[in-house]
């Protein structure tokens, strides 16, 4: 359900690209391993640059790490790290690159250990979004206590580029926390979709 434009928007949301992101999935609940192993790899990504940046990539992103399929990342070599790290259509940091290719391993052995990917993350929020009330964006931290323990295990777990910053990114993204602001219309629809 798209916000219609005449509504106040959350402020970081300013061009056709991140009104759209906006507009339907950012803070959208998701449990899908597939999903979230792509907000891993797109959270990571941005790390230093801006979300539009990675919103104008997302497509050569979807085809760089083939569908987001867990097991064939897994089993990327160095003529596949070489392939990404030719690729104009993405980020080209070799760390990055490195990361994602790792995180997909990291990811399997977490759904070894917990059942899924989803099971593997939410219990950082017990299994539900968080429902912030943010009046303003100042007000939006930065990284919050369930972050840093996310990122804590992560790293304890081999993943990489999982700061507590770029986890908490990634817990907006993915509807872990609501952090629309609540004079945004977008804020109750995604309250209302958990």
């Amino acid at each position: 359900m798209a916000t219609p434009p005449s509504l106040s928007r959350c402020p970081w949301a300013r061009n056709d690209l991140s009104v759209a992101y906006h507009d339907s999935e950012w803070g959208v609940p998701r449990h899908d391993d597939r999903t979230l192993f792509e907000f891993l790899i797109l959270e990571a990504a941005q790390a230093g640059l801006s979300w539009d940046t990675i919103l104008k990539k997302r497509p050569a992103y979807q085809l760089a790490y083939r569908n987001y399929d867990l097991h064939v990342v897994a089993r990327f070599t160095a003529r596949d790290h070489a392939r990404l790290m030719n690729d104009a259509g993405i980020v080209r940091n070799r760390l990055k690159i490195e990361s994602s290719i790792n995180n997909a391993r990291a990811v399997l052995r977490a759904i070894d250990e917990f059942g899924s990917l989803d099971a593997c993350l939410w219990r950082f929020v017990a299994g539900a979004p968080i429902t912030n009330r943010w009046e303003h964006m100042k007000q939006v931290p930065a990284q919050t206590p369930e972050s840093r323990a996310m990122s804590k295990d992560l790293l304890a777990r081999g993943f990489r580029f999982v700061g507590p910053t770029i986890c908490y990114a990634f817990m907006q993204a993915v509807g872990m926390v609501n952090d629309h602001l609540v004079t945004c219309p977008r804020y109750r629809i995604v309250t209302d979709a958990r």
